[in-house]
């Protein structure tokens, strides 16, 4: 008799509804994991530390090819599927999982500041242009931001990932 192993598999779930999948697959019995990162957000009321998704719209779950019932997955709120790759689910490397796990439980905190003034002075901490200094101009979305470069004595308007910047 074949004992199947207990795989990480991932979850998509459906926009904004990540915490929701998580609260719904748990009370059903499955084993979630749902890593999370402190991010700062601006608000009308001020700068505010709300808690995301370290990876929006998905979630890891616990499952035994064989002895777990996977037909309700996919019909619990907040879930839009399983990833699959052709046409079958694939398992995330344990290694990640336990990582990922290790990094959470280590008490290292993921952040990511987002609170930067117009005309702040700032340095470019990756890509091309790393150790750089830069004036901050405006957010350009959620994960990406606008600064004013002097590149060959004149001033350009260059669009970052936000992690690229970090205060001076």
């Amino acid at each position: 008799m074949e004992v199947a192993a207990t795989r990480w598999y991932l979850i998509q779930c459906k926009p904004r509804e990540s915490f929701r999948a998580e609260l719904h697959l748990r009370n059903q019995g499955y084993e979630c994991f749902h890593p999370t990162i402190r991010v700062e957000k601006v608000r009308k009321s001020g700068p505010q530390w709300v808690t995301e998704p370290l990876f929006p719209h998905y979630l890891f779950i616990s499952l035994n090819g064989i002895e777990d019932n996977w037909y309700p997955i996919r019909s619990t709120r907040g879930v839009s599927k399983l990833v699959t790759f052709n046409g079958a689910p694939l398992p995330v490397p344990d290694q990640i999982v336990r990582d990922l796990r290790s990094c959470m439980d280590s008490g290292k905190k993921l952040s990511t500041p987002l609170t930067f003034v117009e005309g702040e002075k700032i340095r470019i901490v990756d890509g091309c242009f790393k150790e750089l200094e830069a004036l901050f101009t405006a957010r350009s979305g959620e994960e990406r931001v606008i600064v004013l470069l002097n590149i060959l004595n004149r001033p350009q308007h260059i669009c970052l990932p936000i992690q690229a910047i970090t205060h001076l």
